[in-house]
């Protein structure tokens, strides 16, 4: 019996050592600190995509009376498809990982993108013109952030010419306590 005692406390010691070591690759904010939105409001809507391998995301909106202009966001984990090592590293890297084939549409880039941090993760976000969209002038911001091997990729969808002027609302409600418990929950964080 008391070898039994032995190797469920060794079992036990070394899962704690695990979760130590997890937790330097992600350690979300505490909850008192977490960034709560004092930007637009945004209100989550079905999600409008059939289920594909990597299920169904969550959908918000938010209403040109609180945005300057409506945009639609939607949001899916996608587990196990990111590099375990770089994460996101570039545009290439983000350009693969977007989710325009849920827009069905064709896009081509608006401009570089850059390194962004939405709760504890690193990713990149990039403006592009849908240009097969229906109807035309649309465009979207892709923002890819990862965890290990597991990544978020959220899909801002907007007006053409707001594209670049919604990225830092659209930054500020991805690291807001709705979105991030959200990541937590669909990554197991």
């Amino acid at each position: 019996m008391g070898r039994w005692i032995a190797v469920a406390f060794a079992a036990l010691a070394a899962l704690g050592a695990a979760a130590a070591g997890f937790s330097t690759f992600y350690t979300a904010p505490p909850p008192d600190q977490r960034h709560h939105s004092s930007g637009p409001p945004w209100t989550e809507v079905a999600w409008p995509f059939p289920v594909d391998q990597w299920g169904r995301g969550k959908a918000f909106k938010c209403n040109p009376a609180d945005c300057g202009t409506e945009i639609t966001l939607y949001l899916r984990a996608k587990l196990g498809s990111c590099n375990c090592t770089t994460g996101v590293a570039d545009d290439e890297d983000l350009d693969r990982m977007s989710d325009f084939d849920l827009l069905g549409s064709e896009v081509s880039p608006l401009a570089s993108g850059q390194a962004v941090t939405i709760g504890g993760m690193k990713g990149r976000d990039r403006p592009y013109a849908l240009t097969a969209s229906k109807p035309r002038g649309k465009s979207a911001i892709s923002v890819v952030f990862s965890d290990r091997c597991d990544m978020v990729v959220a899909t801002a969808v907007v007006a053409h010419e707001r594209a670049a002027t919604i990225e830092p609302g659209v930054i500020e409600f991805l690291n807001s306590e709705t979105v991030l418990h959200w990541v937590e929950v669909s990554l197991g964080l």
